[in-house]
């Protein structure tokens, strides 16, 4: 008999029903050969510093860097039930190997081996690699089971980001909360994360508007307009010496061709859901959860964007095949060498069948953007004619433009699928018919004052795109962009919950703004651990060691070298 651990109830109840194992028991299901249980997500957790000694207990500069020779872990009290039980089921004599069906993942990984480890079992590990839980899904992955050592090397990542976190969190945070006498709290991507915000906070407050003007000629029906002037006796002199009429210098045409978007990941899907809906980043990935448990969607917490090349028949046939798409966007689209871990997040073709009434109205807005989404991107292109009028006046040698641009859709191939999300920049503006030579008759001159406008706040759209590329001018040319960054697609959310809950940072409506708190750590800690290019680089180590490229080992020493150097500085006052 093999048992199948899964990390959610939800999943293991759809894995059970495939699979045969109907019998259900105190914590698993039983039949046709497998017992399948569940984890409830993490049932291990890294044991606190007083666990390696009572001295930890109390916080104290000397006792500082903490930095244990062989890591220690323990049962989350809430959840040892489950665990129990998951221990007495790996360790029968019935089961002859465990199916590792958490989250196919880092942190699915992580989720399984430890309580794998913690329970001392040492049964031969399979692993069920799937990015949907629809019966036909599950049914294709048991029968391409692969061997759990295959998955080491991301163990060993996964292994690597969780002690990196401990050991900066716990060195971290003791450090300065004992230094300033303030609760403070560190972490390897959060305090980063809060740097880049109040950086950008920074400079909204230490910006100063800078005045400038434009000056404007009204014709019938549009209005041709200079760029930036700095100054007003400039643009003063120059609307006034114009006359009464201006000639047409010249007339670019030219058809303007925009290809679609690519399919979502789950950074792409919690942006456009904070644009669109105002979700937080969680919130989308709760919904997008919950769609993908009711077997509505693919895996969400994807960082591909791209889908395999054996889907193509199965969603041309039955969910592309419904509206008219484009071939061309077909090869650009299904790349399997650009699939990662998991292709990207598309509706189950088994949820076109679904009765949507039944689901929650925030879930249902997310499972029809994603619908559009897909949609769209395989669509033609939006083609628009696009004019621009330039017309002169020359003095004394210096040439002064006034200058408008119009467009007109004449195509608007895949936005058709995106309208109800759409703003006013494809609206068309038309322009008369104008050649080059013509002398346009001025009905009235203006000129407007203007102000430079400071930064934006980052709201949860603009953070998560500035998370996903921070540090990419401190990594190697040719490296994948969901290889980088501030976390991966599925963390994200939880540090920006996370900054909120520690009082770093606060909403003010879409904005996210640093507090006086959060300002003050950022003021205190030390470059190397609120840098965006450190954390970056640290991500670029995960993923080798995942890759098998680097050791988990040399990766923790180096954070373990940083730890110790920030700490000495302190400790040598």
């Amino acid at each position: 008999m093999n048992l199948v651990i899964c990390e959610k109830p939800s999943v293991a109840m759809s894995i059970a029903k495939v699979i045969g194992a109907t019998g259900r028991q105190d914590g698993y299901y039983e039949g046709g050969g497998y017992i399948v249980s569940w984890c409830v997500g993490h049932l291990i957790q890294m044991a606190s510093p007083s666990a390696y000694d009572e001295k930890y207990g109390k916080w104290s500069l000397e006792d500082l860097p903490i930095i244990p020779g062989e890591y220690k872990y323990e049962v989350l009290k809430a959840t040892r039930g489950q665990f129990n039980t998951l221990k007495k089921l790996m360790n029968s004599k019935e089961i002859e190997a465990v199916i590792n069906a958490c989250d196919a993942g880092r942190e699915g990984e992580l989720i399984f081996r430890l309580v794998y480890e913690q329970a001392g079992c040492k049964k031969n590990i399979k692993r069920l690699w799937i990015s949907s839980i629809e019966d036909v899904a599950i049914k294709e992955g048991f029968k391409q089971l692969k061997e759990g050592k295959e998955y080491e090397d991301l163990y060993q990542s996964a292994l690597a980001r969780s002690k990196a976190d401990w050991l900066v969190g716990m060195n971290m945070s003791r450090l300065y909360s004992l230094i300033y006498n303030q609760n403070y709290s560190v972490g390897r991507v959060q305090t980063p994360t809060l740097a880049m915000i109040v950086k950008r906070d920074d400079e909204i407050t230490a910006f100063k508007k800078e005045k400038y003007y434009i000056g404007e000629l009204y014709f019938t029906g549009f209005t041709l307009s200079t760029d930036r002037i700095d100054s007003l006796e400039i643009v003063e002199d120059l609307v006034n010496v114009v006359g009464n009429t201006i000639t047409v210098r010249n007339v670019e045409k030219k058809e303007k061709l925009t290809k679609p978007d690519l399919p979502f990941d789950l950074t792409t899907l919690q942006r456009e859901c904070n644009k669109y809906f105002g979700y937080s980043a969680k919130q989308t990935l709760d919904y997008a959860q919950s769609l993908y448990e009711k077997k509505m969607i693919t895996y969400p917490r994807t960082d591909s964007r791209y889908l395999s090349e054996d889907m193509i028949i199965n969603t041309i046939n039955n969910i592309l095949g419904k509206n008219d798409f484009d071939t061309e966007r077909i090869k650009v689209i299904f790349n399997s060498a650009k699939v990662t871990d998991h292709h990207a997040i598309i509706p189950t073709v088994s949820s076109l069948e679904e009765d949507m009434s039944t689901i929650p109205e925030s879930e249902r807005k997310i499972y029809n953007l994603i619908l559009n989404k897909l949609h769209a991107s395989t669509g033609y292109p939006l083609i628009e004619n696009i004019t621009k009028i330039v017309a002169v006046y020359e003095s004394q040698g210096d040439i002064f433009e006034f200058k408008v641009s119009g467009k007109v859709i004449t195509d608007e191939g895949f936005t058709k699928y995106l309208k109800q999300y759409g703003s006013k920049k494809n609206e068309d503006v038309v322009l008369p018919d104008i050649n080059v030579g013509d002398v346009l008759k001025i009905k009235d001159k203006e000129i407007k004052e203007k102000y430079t406008i400071p930064p934006k706040h980052f709201t949860e759209d603009t953070l998560l795109k500035a998370m996903e590329i921070a540090g990419n001018d401190a990594l190697q040319k040719g490296i994948e962009v969901e290889r980088r960054g501030l976390g991966t697609p599925a963390t994200r959310a939880g540090i920006i919950e996370n900054l909120i809950s520690k009082d770093f940072i606060e909403r003010d409506k879409k904005n996210l703004i640093a507090t006086k708190k959060g300002k003050a750590l950022i003021e205190i800690v030390e470059d190397n651990f609120k840098s965006a290019k450190t954390t970056a680089k640290w991500e670029m180590n995960l993923s080798d060691i995942a890759l098998g490229k680097a050791s988990n080992e040399a990766f923790l020493s180096c954070v373990e070298t940083e730890i110790k150097e920030t700490i000495a500085k302190y400790q040598g006052r």
